[in-house]
């Protein structure tokens, strides 16, 4: 019985790690198709090569939640519209009224029968806080990612720390099975979104 646990416990880890995988490389081939296209796009880095997701490791039953990540977003925008710092992180100023791509996938919640990716943009981009002058101070915002991906496909968002308006669409994780889906059924529509008006 002991034997079975720990086995049980191993290949829940290897799955998760696995998973945790293919998004990496997911988000890598988007990374490298948007940087083909004209606007050169390149992963906003607030503190490093990274995505934003909600953890924790606080004791708090609420906070255990937070311990396994269950969503992450990654943004992007153009190479011309941001600044790359000395440390490799980007400051992206929100005065220049950037146009953000926004790429959320979300692994399990009580709301949806199976993972999906959502996939748009963000722009009017406005900081309540006079300390907040760049996008990069605000990317935690998309922790309250049900409330600002609640309207599909507008997104109407604002809280205490920042405001802003944009478009989205989402398809179900797993159906995007290699570079050809990637690019038919995300990158394709996102750029239509990201380009229109």
């Amino acid at each position: 019985m002991n034997k079975d646990i720990v086995k049980q416990t191993k290949n829940a880890f290897d799955f998760v790690q696995k998973l945790y995988f293919e998004i990496s490389y997911l988000i890598k081939e988007i990374e490298g198709i948007l940087q083909e296209e004209e606007e050169k796009f390149i992963i906003i880095k607030p503190s490093g090569y990274s995505v934003t997701t909600p953890t924790s490791i606080g004791l708090e039953t609420k906070n255990v939640e937070k311990w396994l990540s269950k969503n992450f977003t990654v943004f992007f925008i153009s190479e011309m519209k941001t600044k790359i710092a000395s440390n490799n992180v980007t400051e992206t100023v929100l005065e220049n009224n950037p146009r953000i791509i926004v790429v959320h996938l979300n692994l399990i919640d009580n709301s949806i029968k199976e993972p999906q990716i959502f996939y748009g943009y963000i722009e009017k981009i406005e900081s309540k806080k006079e300390k907040n002058k760049k996008f990069e101070n605000l990317n935690t915002v998309f922790y309250n990612w049900r409330k600002i991906f609640i309207n599909k496909p507008s997104i109407n968002y604002e809280d205490t720390n920042c405001c802003f308006i944009g478009k989205f669409e989402v398809k179900n994780l797993f159906n995007i099975k290699n570079a050809e889906d990637i690019r038919v059924e995300i990158i394709n529509p996102l750029l239509n979104l990201y380009r229109s008006d």
